[in-house]
This record gives C-alpha cells, structure tokens and sequence, in this order.
C-alpha cells in the first residue's frame, strides 16, 4: 500500500498535463500540501507530444524542463502516477476520495538504464505516438518522462518476456509480483485537469479516415514533424512511406458541426497555421500547404502568426467546406472535392497527404462518474456552486490552447486555495 497522509488542507490534483502540473505547482509553491495524480506512466499530457508550441512555435521540452525541475524541489507535492479516482465523497473541505494505482511493475531501484527493453521482443502500439510506430512491452513513455523509470506493460506479464526483462535487470527494479493497490486519501479541495482528447476521425466517414491510408489527424502529424517521433521528422504517407510535400490541411473536421461537435476548439485553426510553417521548415519551396476553411479564428496575439503564414507563397487558403475525400487508386492520393464559395467554383483535387484538423473533447465522461458534477453541453465542467470545492483546471473546463489552458489552472490553485484556507481557519 502506498504511504500518503493527506488531510483536509490537502489539494487533490487529478491529471498531470499541463494544467494540472500548473495547478499543482501554483498550490505547493503557495505553501499548500497537493497530491498530483496521473493516469498514465508519466506526466506531460499532450503537450509532451507536441513538436512546437504556438505562437513562438518553440518546443515543449523548454517548459517541461522548468516545471519538472521546480516539481521535483517541492517537497509539498507528491506525485502518484498510474492512479485513477474511483471515487470521491462529502463535502468542500471534507471530501474522501479513493484512488485505484495500477501496477507499474517496475520499483524505484530502475535507473532508466533500459537493459528490460533490449531484452523484451514484444512490441505493441506506441500510444505517445498515436500508434504510427511500436514499442517494447518495457518501456520509457518518452525521453522527458517523470519518473525516470521503465514500465512494463501488463500484457507482458505472464510471459517469457517478463521473466527475460527481470533477469536483464542489474539493480534488482523488475518486480513482477506487483498488484493493483487501493488508497484512500482525506482531502480538502479537488482540481480536475484531466485533459481532452482529439475527436474520432473515424466518425466522420465523408473524409475516409477510416480507409484511405494518406488521411491522417494533426495529432498524428505533430508527432510525425518531432525529430524523436516516430519518422524522425519526416512527412511520410502511411501508404507507401514516401515523403508528402503537397499537403491539404482541412479545419473544423468534426467541429462546429451537429453531427459529430458542436462547439468550436478555439486552437485547431491556429494548429494548422503552426502546421504550415513545419511544411515551409521541412521543404522549403519544394513544399505546398493548402488550407481548406470555413473562415480563420486566429484571435489575440495570434493573429501576427496568421498574417505571417498568408504572406507565404507556398501556403494557399481555399474558403470551403470539404464535401467529402475519394482514393486515387494509382496514385494512392486524397482527392478533396468541394466548392470554393470564394467564386463558387467546384474542384476535385488530389494531395499527397490530408491532415483533419480534429477538434478537442474533454478526455473523460465525466457523466458516468460516481458522483455529480455540472457540465456544459459540449461535457465539460463548468464553475457552479453546487461543485463545492471540486473545480476543473485548463480543457477539463473548455477547449482551450496552452497558454489559456495554464492561466486556467493557475486561477483553479487558487480557488482551491481559498477552500483549503477556510478550512484552516475554522480549525483555529
């Protein structure tokens, strides 16, 4: 069992992206106990899959670096990974949450050494990389991961490679035995910043994600841009692993629409301008971006980088809706068929690549959630008082960027600050 004392001054953080590393370091360097709880392996979220922020477009590494260092000299925060809430009960100031931690196999002896991986053969679907490439069943999640440590996926257990892993291991850290632990913390106040997820592009059949190999997501294309990802930088089309150079981007693939999203992401269209400017580095003049849009929503300080990207010759904006996508089965090319409502002209197109830019949807139900919160339409938390003292932090709240997203939670540390403080001061 996990040794964790907390009390009802303690802040609960659940998720460990960007918000919620946000959250919980604002509440900690305020002088305030926090558990911060991840899902996952490790922290980071999808930023850590990030290849560039915008509109800097800077890497995510930078601000990784700085927050885990500034975690890692907190002694008021702890950091639980692998855990999931099962369930929260009582009131703000007075909540008992129980917490399920899944078995990472792996103790705190590992050096990050890597010996269990070379001597592992199975490999599975890398999800840091949104399955375009495989890793081993013992792994590292990414090169910046905290912990530090190797995990072994459960499929391995039981297995060959299991025991090979344990036996490569010089410092004793494979530890096979490991089982599920049940923990039960007393806190005062709750930050949820459990993040989004990008929406299905398997839903929306017109634009042929499900079938035509050259369409893929801007997730997926973010990660192919990484020099770490899983084509080392390269455009590659995943149907015959040559390089793309003439790429259609197509907003608002699902969003803004009744059928799939209704509600608008806020940072897709500013994720494709980012996008392009990947296409411009990678390329040079040998590369051609077209953007298919229903109109531009690059507000703020954004709108320096859209007027940057239209003044490229190399980037083309065309006003549509995309129709639908076919196959070229010669050439193995999207077809993109629509109407221009710039001139009303139709046009049937063909790219070597297509990138949906997929819209942002909150990462868990929270609906079916053992106990009630206040949602809006779209199912993300909204500030209510009936909330009590479990608020959310950064796209648990809306679809929102990263720069948003970190003044969100840093507002959501301190409102749960001032529950934790009340708490205080009745006790006195």
């Amino acid at each position: 069992m996990t040794n964790v004392v907390a009390t009802n001054q303690t802040i609960l953080v659940v998720g460990g992206g960007i918000s919620g590393m946000t959250a919980a370091l604002e509440a900690a360097e305020c002088g305030k106990d926090v558990i911060l709880i991840e899902k996952n392996p490790s922290l980071g979220g999808r930023v850590a899959q990030l290849y560039k922020y915008f509109p800097k477009l800077c890497h995510p590494t930078c601000g990784m670096e700085i927050n885990l260092r500034r975690l890692k000299a907190n002694r008021k925060l702890r950091v639980i990974t692998l855990a999931q809430v099962a369930d929260i009960t009582g009131q703000a100031g007075d909540y008992t949450v129980n917490l399920v931690i899944s078995p990472r196999y792996v103790n705190d002896n590992c050096t990050a050494c890597g010996d269990c991986a070379k001597a592992v053969t199975t490999e599975f679907d890398n999800e840091f990389n949104y399955g375009l490439n495989k890793r081993k069943g013992a792994y590292l999640p990414f090169a910046m991961a905290y912990p530090q440590r190797y995990v072994l996926d459960p499929r391995l257990i039981g297995t060959p490679d299991a025991d090979q892993a344990k036996a490569a291991c010089k410092v004793n850290a494979i530890d096979l035995g490991m089982t599920e632990q049940h923990l039960q913390l007393k806190v005062g106040a709750v930050i949820w910043a459990t993040g989004w997820q990008p929406f299905d592009a398997n839903k929306i059949q017109p634009y042929g994600y499900d079938r035509i190999p050259n369409v893929i997501t801007s997730v997926e294309f973010e990660r192919m841009m990484d020099p770490f990802g899983p084509t080392r930088g390269k455009v590659l089309r995943p149907s015959d692993q040559q390089e793309a150079k003439n790429i259609a981007f197509i907003q608002c693939a699902g969003s803004r629409d009744r059928n799939y999203l209704k509600h608008c992401s806020r940072m897709c269209c500013t994720a494709t301008l980012k996008q392009t400017t990947y296409v411009r580095e990678r390329y040079g003049d040998d590369g051609q971006s077209t953007v298919y849009y229903i109109d531009i929503r690059a507000i703020d300080r954004f709108e320096d980088l859209y007027q940057r990207v239209k003044k490229d010759p190399k980037v083309t904006f065309i006003k549509s809706k995309v129709a639908n996508i076919t196959l070229d089965t010669k050439t193995g090319n999207p077809i993109l068929h629509g109407v221009n409502t710039e001139g009303y002209q139709r046009y049937s197109t063909p790219h070597d690549l297509v990138v949906l830019a997929v819209g942002m949807q909150p990462s868990v139900d929270f609906t079916k959630m053992p106990f009630k919160l206040n949602l809006n339409d779209s199912g993300f938390i909204e500030a209510a008082p009936s909330n009590g003292g479990i608020f959310a932090a950064g796209t648990a709240a809306d679809a929102m960027d990263v720069n948003r997203a970190v003044q969100h939670a840093t507002a959501s540390a301190l409102r749960a600050i001032q529950v934790v403080n009340q708490v205080a001061a009745v006790e006195v």
